[in-house]
């Protein structure tokens, strides 16, 4: 049966837009150039730019609600791809103090006119399970500028609609600038010129009463509102310009810089990369392993990995080839006489699959040395690997294994959330 291949200029145009929205822009300008009828369909905002962008990001946010529909799909469309790039898992990183700071994991997610960032907390009932924590909002306003919004004190983009007017009078909330240095590398800090223009703005609707007491000439005046400080009507205004205090000193927040995690989820080829989650110490804690040029692998905190001063990894193997089942005796005994460290509702009944010999320092590790084949013999601990895809690892000087279970799915998302409550 013989088939006819339909000219592209006699497809419907509506099959004529989804095609074009799978090209890049450079293709769609190139595309332009070859009539004048497809130069005048390109140059169609409403047309081809909001097609390519519900093809892209349609599934994923309302496009329609971005800056309130006021912006060109255009300049959406390059302000979405560049925002693209936040989606996903990021770590804190420069940090002196941890105790004086935030936790050092985030996730950045799609809302339905903005780009969310939480923090992911463990939920605190001895369980896998993780919350989120918004604190930063990043949206688009009806004239094309980026308007982002950090909450300082907790709790007020939880229910955030998509009125960015309504975040701009909020007393909980701080503007800020995020700035990308580089694609895995973003610094949060605070946008003085907002700040400073609503303290202007507050100063001129309140009538600060030292703005009175510069700009009058008259000293008896002076004289009066010097005295008034002393009476009834004065202690209204001292606690009305302690209120201006705080408010101004809560505003004061050092920015903070941002490392995403770009491997967060194991691979057939190395199944312990990525971001882990294992009790320690009666708590949960959060661990990156990564693969390293060299052929091994290393486990750090990511609490660890956001502070400005070195740490020493959790564990180090200079190798990555699991040894496999079945194990020596004494092998077999080492692990069977370990006592599990997992919630009290996860059941322990995995199966080992593999073993690493593993140590807790970076220590170089020269050829013909012991420590440096497969035997390992000196390390200091070991790591089992289980059969569904999940691993524990264990120090000889005591008598436990610390079960990991993964914190990213494999779509990136965050496993194990729990919804937070309103």
């Amino acid at each position: 049966m013989a088939t006819f291949a339909l000219p592209f200029c006699e497809i419907p145009e509506d099959l004529q837009l989804r095609i074009l929205s799978l090209l890049t822009p450079a293709e769609i300008s190139s595309f332009a150039c070859t009539s004048k009828r497809f130069a005048s369909l390109c140059q169609e905002d409403g047309k081809i730019w909001h097609v390519m962008c519900d093809q892209r990001w349609g599934k994923k946010t309302k496009i329609q609600k971005w800056a309130n529909g006021q912006i060109p799909y255009r300049h959406l469309y390059k302000t979405l791809k560049g925002l693209e790039n936040l989606i996903g898992f990021w770590r804190l990183c420069g940090r002196a103090n941890p105790a004086a700071s935030s936790p050092p994991l985030v996730f950045f997610d799609w809302g339905s006119s903005f780009i969310l960032g939480s923090r992911v907390l463990s939920t605190g009932d001895d369980t896998y399970e993780v919350k989120k924590t918004p604190f930063l909002l990043m949206g688009i306003s009806p004239e094309g500028r980026s308007e982002n919004f950090l909450d300082l004190v907790g709790g007020n983009l939880r229910s955030v609609d998509d009125d960015l007017k309504e975040l701009e009078a909020s007393n909980n909330l701080v503007s800020v600038d995020v700035n990308f240095m580089g694609n895995g590398h973003i610094m949060v800090e605070e946008n003085r010129c907002f700040t400073n223009n609503n303290r202007r703005e507050d100063q001129r609707s309140s009538g600060d009463e030292s703005d009175d007491l510069i700009s009058s000439p008259n000293f008896s005046e002076m004289y009066t509102q010097l005295a008034n400080k002393t009476s009834p009507g004065g202690d209204r205004r001292r606690q009305k310009r302690k209120e201006k205090e705080r408010q101004a000193s809560r505003t004061k927040w050092e920015p903070e810089h941002f490392l995403k995690v770009a491997d967060c989820s194991p691979t057939p080829t190395r199944p312990l990369q990525g971001l882990w989650k294992g009790f320690c110490e009666g708590s949960m804690e959060l661990y990156l392993v990564k693969y390293d040029e060299v052929g091994g692998i290393i486990c750090r905190k990511v609490e660890d990995l956001s502070l400005s001063r070195y740490t020493p990894p959790v564990f180090w193997t200079p190798k990555h080839t699991f040894i496999r089942s079945p194990f020596s005796a004494e092998e077999e005994l080492l692990l069977n006489s370990r006592i599990h460290i997992s919630p009290f509702a996860e059941v322990h009944e995995n199966v080992v699959s593999g073993m690493l010999y593993m140590k807790s320092s970076c220590d170089l590790v020269l050829p013909g040395e012991p420590g440096n084949g497969i035997g390992f013999l000196r390390g200091e601990g070991r790591v089992w690997l289980y059969d569904n895809g999940t691993f524990g690892f264990g120090f000889l000087r005591d008598q436990f294994i610390i079960d990991l279970k993964r914190v990213a799915l494999e779509d990136g998302c965050l496993a194990d959330e729990v919804e937070a409550c309103m």
